[in-house]
């Protein structure tokens, strides 16, 4: 693995079609591979809606929009209160997906934010379970501000770490949205829309929507909606991409990166390259566990990694992994010398995950619900067997840890259809990753969980 300067961290791309239960029959485009979507009338509200307009070109893609300025800013205690619910439903997730084997990287916080811009349209009963999966207790109107305070925060100039966050909504040409709601996203999370021809070219619109998910991490999330992904019956895909570019407080020598043994098992080893640092950091050993926190250069965000005792306890540890388990891990730790060993890491999946059974699980079935789902906050077809649903949930995450620092990315894909410093101690700690462990990239002023995984074999993406 070649490190790259500067360290990159794009974090993750949010996803969501909503597309017709029972649409009436429509041509099937026969357009080549390589030909391009046709160009869209604007897409209107459904009072608002006209057979007449002119069709512009579709915009080309943007740089990441940061939200409107709020007319009052996100409090402290607002933002924590965000990044709790964040992180209860970043665990819940995980507990639901970590059944998967090897190594694992997702981004809780780009799931969350394409699911709170979902529940902005989301109406009675379909809102509240979405609610509850989100651990929301807050105004939704509110709600949606703070979120967006927060990722309007990551993009201010002064940071040295550079955060990049763009949303946007790719809409399908003849949908009539509601106005309120497009107006609603676009000021808290700065999402316009793009009107596409899903219709007549829904391949032609999935590798246009994949193009600016890879535009926007660097290359570095490619084919997010896999083929299928979405059809003529999609209406509405929203994405949510995020690119972080940061290095270490404290980069790693390379020279003094060598091959060293990592345990995947008790008794199964292999040598992977591993990078070793001397240094003043926040530590813990408690509960079973190793807890280490490696600050980036802006003090802001931070990587903590927690390690079981056991060579083989990494199962029981994520089994007992829970918000109040890891506040418990962070606030043992303090400042210690430690000697730290850690294996160069790239998790880098070849396909998305479908998570949309996962989150129905969690508590949400409504909104999956063709049915009964209520999403007419955000369009209300004169068809009730139109109804807009979420059929699908993608989401796709990458996390390059070497020398230098942190490079990630993630993407997730909702489809939906219609129908302080401590005195430091003498005594040297040790932090020795030589068997699997989780890792946790973290706003460090909120706690507010941006990444999250396992290391299960260094020596695999």
């Amino acid at each position: 693995m070649i490190p790259i300067a500067p360290r990159a961290l794009p974090l993750l791309v949010v996803s969501l079609a909503l597309a017709a239960c029972d649409p009436p029959a429509s041509p099937v485009s026969t357009a080549g591979p390589s030909a391009a979507p046709a160009p869209p009338p604007p897409v209107t509200s459904a009072s608002t809606a006209s057979t007449t307009s002119t069709a512009p070109a579709p915009p080309p893609p943007v740089a990441a929009a940061a939200p409107a300025p709020l007319a009052k800013p996100a409090a402290t205690d607002e933002l924590a209160r965000l990044a709790r619910s964040n992180n209860a439903f970043a665990l819940d997730f995980y507990g639901k997906v970590r059944a998967q084997k090897g190594n694992l990287a997702i981004s809780p916080f780009s799931i969350s934010t394409a699911l709170d811009l979902t529940w902005a349209g989301a109406k009675a009963e379909t809102a509240s379970q979405m609610a509850k999966v989100l651990h929301l207790d807050g105004p939704p109107d509110r709600t949606l501000d703070v979120a967006g305070s927060l990722v309007a925060s990551y993009g201010a100039p002064d940071q040295k770490v550079t955060v990049r966050i763009a949303n946007r909504l790719f809409g399908e040409q003849t949908f009539a949205f509601e106005q309120p709601y497009l107006t609603r996203v676009k000021s808290a999370f700065g999402a316009p829309l793009e009107p596409l021809d899903f219709k007549n070219a829904a391949e032609d619109g999935r590798k246009h929507i994949n193009g600016w998910v890879a535009g926007q991490t660097q290359d570095r999330i490619k084919d997010l909606i896999p083929p299928l992904g979405v059809d003529k019956t999609t209406a509405l895909v929203l994405v949510n991409a995020i690119y972080l570019l940061g290095e270490w407080a404290t980069p790693f020598k390379k020279e003094s990166t060598t091959p060293a043994p990592f345990f995947t098992g008790k008794s199964d080893k292999k040598d992977v390259l591993t990078m070793h640092q001397d240094d003043h950091l926040r530590f813990a050993a408690t509960d079973g566990v190793k807890l280490l926190e490696l600050p980036y250069q802006n003090g802001a965000l931070g990587m903590d990694f927690v390690l079981p005792d056991a060579v083989d306890g990494l199962d029981a540890l994520e089994a007992r992994l829970t918000p109040a388990a890891l506040d418990r891990w962070l606030g043992a730790a303090s400042a210690a010398h430690v000697d730290v060993s850690l294996p160069r890491i790239e998790i880098a999946p070849a396909t998305s995950l479908s998570v949309g059974d996962t989150l129905s699980s969690l508590g949400m079935p409504l909104a999956f619900d063709s049915g009964k789902a209520d999403f007419t906050g955000i369009g209300k077809p004169p068809n009730p067997a139109e109804r807009l649903y979420i059929s699908r949930v993608f989401h796709k995450a990458f996390v390059k840890i070497d020398e230098k620092g942190t490079e990630a990315a993630a993407a997730t894909a909702v489809v939906m259809a219609v129908g302080g410093a401590a005195p430091l101690p003498e005594a040297r700690r040790e932090f020795k990753a030589d068997h699997p462990f989780l890792f946790f990239l973290r706003d460090l002023r909120s706690g507010l969980v941006l990444f999250m995984g396992r290391v299960a074999d260094p020596a695999s993406k």
